[in-house]
């Protein structure tokens, strides 16, 4: 099981973070997000990270060139598209890991079907995707709930590795590993005393209840394994 935490802004806490062994952990660049950190701290987190610690760039509406800026101030290489992008502004950024963020509600998967289509057209390969609960006038962090029950039906086993996001806690992740079989789980305000802040004792235990809760099919393709 993939496990990320998302919205670290500050160096100590990253550093203790780290040392509960995430497999990576997200950088928030978003303007109007309360997680934002800015590119000189998470520079510095970046580098005192482990080789097992995957440090991932979350970005809303910026510009290739911005992305790229960024990440060579950073080090980043790993990227997570978490706005309005196109396939084609996506294809554009294929240096990187891409990781591509959808919102989804009740309505369904349709608008993910007919993105991943165009992606598979333009020769993009998506390293995850990662679905977050739709919510009208947020790009995600909002800490609701995806709906499980609609990625457990109809989630296409074809398609990229799928990461969990939207609600999550160290109460509910194990109940949302066994229903819904995603490859990866990512959690931000569940895991956290303030925005931004994270509390360890929430990390720890989200970690180790998602390590401790089986794999199963048809989601469930481990991304640590290099499928997908």
């Amino acid at each position: 099981m993939w496990i990320k935490i998302c919205g670290l802004t500050r160096v100590d806490i990253a550093r203790e973070v780290a040392r509960l062994a995430p497999d990576a952990i997200g950088l928030n660049f978003y303007a109007q997000s309360k997680r934002r950190v800015t590119v000189d701290i998470a520079a510095e987190i970046v580098s005192l990270l482990p080789a097992s610690v995957t440090p991932v760039g979350l970005f809303v509406n910026h510009s290739p060139d911005e992305i790229r800026a960024i990440c060579q101030r950073t080090g980043l290489k790993t990227i997570q598209l978490h706005g309005d992008e196109t396939p084609e502004i996506v294809a554009e950024l294929a240096e990187f890991q891409i990781i591509r963020a959808f919102r989804v509600g009740e309505a369904g998967l349709d608008h993910v079907a007919a993105d991943l289509e165009r992606y598979r057209t333009l020769g993009v390969t998506l390293h995850k995707c990662l679905i977050d609960a739709a919510v009208p006038g947020a790009y995600g962090g909002t800490g609701h709930r995806a709906p499980w029950e609609v990625l457990k039906r109809d989630w296409d086993s074809t398609w990229p590795p799928l990461v969990l996001a939207g609600g999550l806690t160290p109460a509910n992740v194990s109940q949302a590993i066994a229903e819904v079989s995603p490859a990866g789980v990512d959690i931000a305000s569940g895991a956290e005393a303030s925005p931004g802040v994270q509390d360890l004792q929430k990390v720890l235990a989200f970690i180790t209840s998602a390590r401790q809760t089986p794999l199963a099919l048809p989601n469930a393709v481990d991304p640590r394994s290099g499928t997908g």
